[in-house]
């Protein structure tokens, strides 16, 4: 019982929780030979949603870049965001955390709308979002993304301006807490959750045996990674806003820190298995990239998430996600109609690199150079995490010093 309390009921470190996620994600790729990423396929189920009403998308160039071939069930990048989902759901079921959940200031569902088509936009216009351009991209040695975390920070930077405004909080909203008659909380209730969790997790496993059972392991081994990813996004409550945000508000570094040595142990990995012959995905680094990183990093402050940190949020029963997920899609699914039909191919694309740091640096010369600047990111984020909270010249004293990391209700 003690067990299943610090498994189910407890939030895992988050460094544990990243850590282990760097690991699969470099695995998943050694096996598949593709990334842990998620925007891709919201694009993909834009265009399917815009060929279900009739419209013919294609000879869209951004179709035929990504690929709109099967539908997601019968590609390993639909089954790694249904795995996510269902991954996060099992656990948060196991330790009776689902609860519907509408935010009390209705305009939150506007701003959480407005900010995930931004965060969509932006996140595929660099070809990726936190994962495929980031958490995913450092490890493949791809340029471009420490252009998109570079970015993706200073547009968390302006968001926070933003959403720290008053026009934009509006007025604050009292929550009335309920009490028994001895002034004590009333006692949780049983919960039927765990049972239903259990359900699901052995209904998935039977997805899983089924795939291996007709041949299709690479489905199966998305099938499980996906629920991996989501089980530690969800226990390790992961979200790569909280990494850029906090930092600008509180100086908390706790996430930030934690993803940094989660991409150490997914770089070494991911280096033996590309030395080993598998085939880095390198990504055009160009202004494309550092716009989307702008865009991308201002639209999840917005939106109150990251791809990670929706996914898991909506599973918990938080409506604001889902709205933040439809405007996620929507936000790619413009990008996919401007990428040659507005021209921004051809203004902010074409024609600029691929940039691999292997080739670039040489092998060794790649792996020392990433560690030692993912090691500075670290040492930055512990230095300002000390500044802020001990400096001068920072309104850390009239600051709580609480995480402003909290859960819609």
């Amino acid at each position: 019982m003690n067990l299943y309390k610090k498994v189910f009921k407890e939030y895992w470190n988050p460094y544990v929780a990243i850590s282990i996620a760097g690991l699969v994600s470099a695995l998943y790729f050694g096996i598949t030979g593709t990334v842990w990423a998620v925007t891709g396929e919201f694009t993909r189920f834009g265009g399917h949603i815009l060929e279900w009403f009739g419209i013919d998308v294609s000879q869209w160039a951004y179709f035929q870049l990504v690929g709109l071939e099967g539908n997601p069930i019968s590609r390993t990048d639909g089954w790694i965001v249904i795995g996510m989902l269902v991954g996060a759901m099992i656990t948060i079921l196991l330790s009776s955390s689902f609860k519907i959940r509408v935010p009390k200031q209705k305009r939150r569902l506007v701003q959480g709308f407005i900010g995930g088509i931004i965060a969509g936009f932006g996140a595929r216009l660099a070809l990726g979002c936190n994962l495929a351009a980031f958490f995913t991209g450092v490890p493949q040695f791809s340029f471009h993304a420490w252009i998109f975390m570079v970015t993706t920070a200073i547009g968390t930077y302006f968001g926070v301006k933003v959403v720290s405004t008053k026009w934009w909080r509006g007025k604050p909203t009292m929550i009335k807490g309920r009490l028994s008659p001895g002034g004590k909380m009333d006692a949780p209730k049983k919960s039927i959750q765990p049972i239903l969790g259990l359900i699901f997790a052995i209904l998935y496993l039977a997805v899983v045996i089924y795939f291996i059972a007709i041949g299709k392991t690479l489905l199966a081994v998305a099938c499980i990674a996906g629920a991996l990813f989501g089980i530690l996004i969800e226990r390790g409550q992961i979200c790569f806003t909280s990494a850029f945000r906090d930092l600008w508000i509180s100086g908390r570094a706790v996430m930030s820190k934690a993803i940094a040595v989660g991409m150490m142990i997914s770089v070494v990995i991911t280096f033996f298995y590309i030395q080993s012959g598998s085939i880095a995905l390198i990504k055009i680094a160009a202004p494309s990239t550092a716009i989307g990183g702008l865009l991308f990093g201002f639209g999840i402050v917005l939106a109150g998430g990251c791809e990670t940190g929706m996914m898991y949020r909506a599973m918990e029963g938080q409506l604001l996600y889902w709205v933040v997920g439809a405007g996620n899609i929507i936000g790619a699914t413009v990008l996919a109609y401007g990428w040659d039909h507005l021209g921004i191919y051809h203004a902010l694309v074409e024609n600029w690199p691929k940039v691999n740091l292997i080739e670039q640096w040489g092998p060794m010369g790649a792996l020392v150079g990433t560690m030692i600047m993912l090691a500075a990111w670290l040492l930055f984020s512990n230095w300002w995490e000390k500044r802020f909270r001990y400096g001068t010249g920072i309104k850390h004293q009239k600051q709580e010093r609480v995480s402003p990391v909290t859960k819609e209700v």
